[in-house]
C-alpha cells in the first residue's frame, strides 16, 4: 500500500510517506517555506497544506499521486464539538469546515489525487501510531507497547493512553476531555513568562533548572493526578503566583521558580499516570509522543523512575510526527506490515554533483579535500565553529548530525558563543553528541544509546571540567548518541576528534539562527554560513572556509 500522511491542523505542518508498511520519507513544510512551524504565514496559517512537502515525498519516491492508495489526515471533524469547556465555537467550527474540505483542497494541491482516498485519522491515534507503530521491536517481541500521548489538544482531549498489542491494533484506555490539559498548561506558562506559546516551551525547561520548586504546594489543587488515567491541569491563576514578565526583560529567580514549580508538577503527574498505564496493561515497554513527549527532563524520570524496563520517544513527538503516524495507522488498517522507522533522517537530500553545482553558482570558494573528516576534526580542534550538512535532512525538531551547527566542547565560552551565534538566550543549554560506546563512560542516569536527543543524563563529574560547554547549570545534558552503523560520518568525526583531543564528544545543536527553521536545503546552509559568525561549511565532500579579515581563509 502507498499511503501519503497530512499533518495541516493546529502547527506543523508536514507531510510523511509510507510504502508497504515502510517509512520512505517525511518532512515538515517549515523546511521548505522557511515560515517555523507553519506560522508567520498569514491568518490561519496553523491549516495550510504542506504542499511542498507532499510533492516533495511523492517525487523522492516517484510517485504520482493517483497512484495512492489512501491519504491520512491527522485530524477527525467528526469527533470535533463546537460546544464544550475550553473550546471556542467559532473557531471549532472553523477548522471543522477546513477540515471537512481538505480532500478537495488536497484534490487540488496535488493533481490527480482522488479525494475519496483521504482518510481522518484521529489526532492522538496519530500520535499514538507514530511512537508505538514506528518504535524498534521491543526486547521481548511477542509482547505489545504501551503507548501514552499528552499535548496541548486533540480534537476534543488532551491526551490518550492505551496499548497496541503485538499485531499492530490499539486499545484505548483513557483520553483526557478538555480543557484539562498538560500541555495546555505549560502553553500557558510559556505566554506568562514572556515567551511565544506553542513554540518556546522547551525554553521554559531550561529555565527551571535555575529556580526550585517553591511554589509546588500552591499548584497541586490545579495540576495534579485524578485516578484511572485521568488528571486536572487547568485554571491556573499565573498572576496570582508570579507577574507576568514583559517583553524585553531579563527572566529572573521568580520566574525559574515557577518554571521550576510546574515543571515538577508535571513530571510527578506523568509519573503517577504512567504507573497506572502498567498497571493495566502489564507491558515492559513504553511509547510516547505528543509536544509534551519532547520535554526531555520528564521523560528521563518517566524511564529512571517509572516502572517500564523501556521508554521509546518518538524524534518528531510533536504535531508534525501526526503525518507519519496516521500514515502507519492508516497502512496498517489496509493489511500492511509496518516496519519500524530507520531514524529520523527522512528528508531531502543532494549528491557530489549537485551541491557542486549549487556552490558554482553561488561564486563562493570552496574545496573538496581528500579527508574532509579529518579536515573538520582539526578545524574543531582548533575551536572553529562548523556547519555540519551532511545526508539527509531531519524529520522533528532536534539537529541530530545532519544539518547541526558543531563545536568543541573544553570551552565553556563556546556556549555564550553559541548562543549569541544563533541569538538564544544564555541560560539555554547547548547538547552534547557523543560516539554510542563512549557514551556510559560519562553521562549515566537515563537510557543509553540516545539517538533522538529526548532523555537528559547525568555527566560524571570527573567529565564536567572538560566539556564544560554542554553541562547544563544542574550537572546535567541532553545527551545525543552516534553509532557508527546508523551514521558513518559524523561517528568518525566523533573519533578524529578524540584522537586530537582525548575526548569523544562534540557541541551539537541545530544549524539555524533565531526565528528561523533548521536549515534544510544546501541555499539555507550557504545563506546561514553567510549571516553568521561560523568559521567552516562542510557541505556534503565540500568545504568552504570564511575569510579572515587579512585575507587568508578560516
Amino acid at each position: 500500500m502507498r499511503v501519503l500522511g497530512v499533518n495541516a491542523v493546529f502547527h506543523d505542518p508536514a507531510a510523511a510517506l509510507v510504502v508497504d508498511g515502510r517509512t520512505v520519507a517525511a518532512a515538515e513544510e517549515e523546511r521548505f517555506s522557511r515560515r517555523k512551524h507553519g506560522k508567520e504565514a498569514v491568518p490561519f496559517s496553523a491549516w495550510e497544506l504542506p504542499e511542498q512537502a507532499m510533492r516533495w515525498c511523492l517525487d523522492h519516491a516517484g510517485l504520482h499521486p493517483s497512484e495512492l492508495d489512501a491519504v491520512a489526515y491527522s485530524y477527525d471533524p467528526e469527533l470535533a464539538s463546537d460546544e464544550g469547556p475550553g473550546l471556542e465555537p467559532v473557531w471549532e467550527r472553523l477548522r471543522s469546515i477546513y477540515v471537512e474540505r481538505a480532500p478537495h483542497f488536497l484534490a487540488t494541491a496535488l493533481p490527480g489525487l482522488d479525494p475519496a482516498s483521504v482518510v481522518y485519522v484521529p489526532h492522538h491515534v496519530a500520535h499514538a501510531a507514530s511512537a508505538a507503530l514506528a518504535a524498534p521491536p521491543p526486547s521481548n517481541g511477542s509482547e505489545g507497547t504501551a503507548v501514552l500521548v499528552a499535548d496541548g489538544r486533540g480534537e476534543t482531549t488532551s491526551h490518550l493512553a492505551g496499548a497496541y498489542t503485538a499485531d499492530g491494533a490499539l486499545e484505548i484506555l483513557a483520553r483526557q476531555p478538555l480543557p484539562e490539559s498538560l500541555g495546555l498548561v505549560y502553553e500557558e506558562l510559556t505566554q506568562h513568562l514572556g515567551f511565544r506559546r506553542s513554540s518556546d516551551e522547551y525554553k521554559i525547561m531550561a529555565l527551571a533548572s535555575y529556580g526550585e520548586p517553591s511554589l509546588d504546594e500552591l499548584l497541586k489543587d490545579r495540576i495534579a493526578y485524578l485516578g484511572d488515567g485521568l488528571v486536572v491541569a487547568s485554571g491556573v491563576d499565573w498572576e496570582a503566583l508570579v507577574p507576568a514578565r514583559r517583553p524585553g526583560e531579563e527572566p529572573d529567580r521568580r520566574h525559574a521558580d515557577l518554571a521550576a514549580s510546574v515543571q515538577n508538577r508535571m513530571e510527578e503527574v506523568l509519573l503517577q499516570l504512567v504507573e497506572w498505564l502498567y498497571q493495566s496493561t502489564g507491558l515492559s515497554r513504553l511509547a510516547m509522543a505528543g509536544g509534551v513527549a519532547l520535554n526531555c527532563v520528564a521523560n528521563s524520570r518517566i524511564a529512571v523512575e517509572g516502572p517500564f524496563d523501556e521508554v521509546w520517544v518518538q524524534p518528531a513527538a510533536g504535531d508534525a510526527g501526526t503525518a507519519l503516524g496516521g500514515a502507519l495507522q492508516v497502512a496498517a488498517d489496509l493489511g500492511d506490515t509496518i516496519r519500524p522507522m530507520p531514524g529520523a533522517d527522512l528528508g531531502r537530500s543532494w549528491d557530489e554533483d549537485q551541491l557542486r553545482e549549487i556552490l558554482n553558482d553561488a561564486d563562493v570558494e570552496y574545496e573538496r579535500p581528500d579527508d574532509l573528516v579529518a579536515e573538520v576534526a582539526r578545524a574543531l580542534s582548533d575551536d572553529a565553529l562548523v556547519a555540519w550538512f551532511q545526508g539527509r535532512s531531519e524529520y522533528g525538531p532536534r539537529a541530530l548530525g545532519h544539518r547541526s551547527l558543531l563545536a568543541n566542547p573544553s570551552r565553556e565560552e563556546n556556549l555564550e558563543r553559541l548562543n549569541r551565534v544563533k541569538g538564544r538566550e544564555q541560560f539555554r543549554p547547548v547538547a552534547p553528541m557523543v560516539s554510542a560506546e563512549r557514551a556510559p563512560e560519562i553521562f549515566s542516569q537515563g537510557p543509553l544509546p540516545s539517538p533522538y536527543m529526548l532523555f537528559v543524563h547525568e555527566v560524571a563529574p570527573e567529565w564536567r571540567d572538560r566539556i564544560p560547554a554542554v553541562v547544563h547549570v544542574d550537572g546535567t545534558a541532553r545527551v545525543q548518541t552516534v553509532e557508527h552503523g546508523d551514521d558513518p560520518t559524523t561517528a568518525r568525526l566523533l573519533a578524529e576528534f578524540d584522537a586530537l583531543t582525548g575526548l569523544p564528544v562534540l557541541v551539537n545543536t541545530s544549524l539555524n539562527t533565531a526565528g528561523r527553521p533548521m536549515v534544510d536545503s544546501p541555499r539555507d546552509a550557504l545563506e546561514c554560513f553567510g549571516s553568521a559568525p561560523v568559521d567552516v561549511l562542510a557541505l556534503g565532500p565540500f568545504l568552504v572556509r570564511r575569510a579572515r579579515a587579512d585575507g587568508a581563509r578560516s
